[in-house]
């Protein structure tokens, strides 16, 4: 008689921007390795102001969550497992996106120049929540009376 509990099949992968200290660390380099090691080498085109890349990619994070979603449907569309044609829908669905994306000049690594690194600037955004109740109205100033109800005619 066995005791043996069935496996349990793994978590699936949680997207890089809901991780945080240790499981981010180690996403984060899994994607760097993939990235330095498949990405890049394979399609990774010259770099021109047109078409801009950051050697310090992992320093956007608009750049790192887009990488993290292409290389999750790497994962999903060519790993053991996956039909044929997964290459060729990895290809026209995800890559051409994300690649040009990324490489636009208005895109995520705008600033950065060949062989620099420009942090992003993040746009503005108003403190005022607009969804949230409506604030208390502010106290009255400093000798201010307020006038006496007034008195049914």
């Amino acid at each position: 008689m066995s005791t043996t509990q069935p496996e349990e099949p793994p978590e699936p992968a949680k997207f890089i921007l809901y991780l945080e200290g240790p499981a981010y660390a180690w996403t984060l380099r899994q994607l760097t390795l993939w990235t330095h090691h498949v990405l890049l080498p394979v399609y990774g085109r010259e770099v021109t102001s047109a078409s801009p890349w950051c050697p310090r990619w992992w320093e956007h994070p608009e750049a790192v969550a887009q990488l993290h979603g292409l290389w999750l449907a790497w994962g999903h569309l060519t790993g053991p497992g996956s039909e044929m044609t997964g290459p060729a829908s990895w290809h026209r669905d995800y890559l051409s996106t994300v690649m040009d994306t990324l490489r636009d000049p208005q895109g995520p690594f705008a600033g950065c120049k060949s062989g620099t690194h420009r942090p992003k600037e993040t746009p503005p955004i108003d403190t005022i929540d607009p969804f949230a109740p409506p604030p208390p109205p502010p106290p009255p100033p400093r000798g201010w009376e307020r006038p006496p109800p007034q008195q049914p005619s």
